[in-house]
């Protein structure tokens, strides 16, 4: 099994992907609004993804809420972005702590009902005035305190359907003013203790995703989806995450050079999976250049899935979006 998580093109999988899965086994397959059409449509492409994929292997979504959301009315219920959930934890902690959780839980049981066992979220970068809104209503709070506390609250609620959360983008991506999309950041701050607390506080999580952004106080060359400095010193070591560590999309803008030069890149930096989402030509060429993932990060990969059973509650979907319509109110 390959140390990379890949996309496909489509709604379903195409012959040629198939023969790809088979022969260059993935960790895992990440499936965007692209490829979910409706929920017969999506259960089709489950079945076939998994007839095809290593039994261990993922399947991931990025499902946040808000503008962040493959899952879409009206085969789905929608969820708001974090940022109103933080606005109602102003008004009142309890509530707004409480209102995270039911958010995890409602998306964590949509996708686990979907075949999704990993959801690339809690969002624990901060709202920083000014910034890129490439975050923006992605973040809970301005406050370190706050995010920390509704992010692990969300990925509770996560966890209790089952699902495996992935928090993000470590060692944060809040100040960034430039969209990694497009171009890379340079987060020039001395001080990114307030930055990285809310990822220290949720370290116990199972996975977190790097952020494609250059810290000079940290690392003057390299963005920390690429630097050893960053993810063995600040990830590993100052926040102390010891669970799976997948890299941000190496699809994106802000990182140069071939997709999989990028892939030995993240993976020799220390990053456990290579994520390449678009689901091209691309993607062929980066399960072929990737080393399959080691004895440490399919130990890592167990973990998680360990923790998601054991967490995992009986859940009234109904009553929990009842619940937290009155909260919203």
């Amino acid at each position: 099994m390959k140390a990379a998580i890949v996309g496909i093109s489509g709604p379903a999988l195409l012959p040629g992907e198939a023969e790809l899965l088979e022969a260059h086994p993935p960790a895992g397959v990440v499936l965007f609004a692209r490829n979910i059409l409706t929920r017969s449509q999506l259960a089709a492409l489950v079945t076939a993804l998994r007839r095809h994929l290593a039994p261990e292997a993922v399947l991931m979504v990025d499902q946040e809420g808000g503008r962040v959301a493959r899952l879409r009315p009206p085969a789905w219920r929608a969820h708001p972005p974090a940022a109103a959930i933080g606005a109602v934890f102003a008004r009142d902690r309890a509530a707004g702590e409480r209102l995270a959780w039911l958010q995890g839980a409602l998306i964590g049981r949509q996708c686990a009902q979907a075949g999704f066992e990993v959801v690339t979220a809690p969002v624990l970068d901060l709202a920083v005035p000014g910034a890129d809104a490439v975050v923006g209503d992605r973040a809970f709070a301005a406050a370190p305190e706050a995010v920390a506390l509704l992010g692990g609250a969300m990925a509770a609620g996560l966890l209790a359907a089952g699902i495996q959360p992935v928090a993000k983008h470590a060692p944060g991506h809040g100040r960034a003013g430039t969209d990694s999309h497009l171009g890379l950041p340079v987060i020039a701050a001395a001080d990114l203790a307030a930055d990285i607390a809310p990822f220290a506080a949720n370290a116990a999580l199972p996975w977190m995703m790097t952020a494609h952004c250059l810290y000079p106080a940290l690392d003057p060359d390299r963005p920390a989806t690429l630097s050893a400095a960053i993810i063995g010193a600040v990830i590993r070591g100052r926040i102390g995450f010891a669970g799976v560590l997948v890299s941000d999309d190496l699809g994106m803008g802000a990182l140069s050079g071939a997709i999989a030069a990028r892939a030995a890149a993240a993976l020799a930096a220390g990053c456990d999976l290579a994520l390449y989402c678009a689901g091209d030509e691309e993607t062929a060429r980066v399960l072929a250049a990737v080393p399959a993932l080691g004895a440490e990060g399919r130990a890592r990969l167990a973990r998680a899935r360990a923790l998601a059973a054991e967490r995992r509650e009986v859940l009234d979907s109904a009553a929990l979006a009842r619940e937290r319509d009155r909260l919203l109110a």
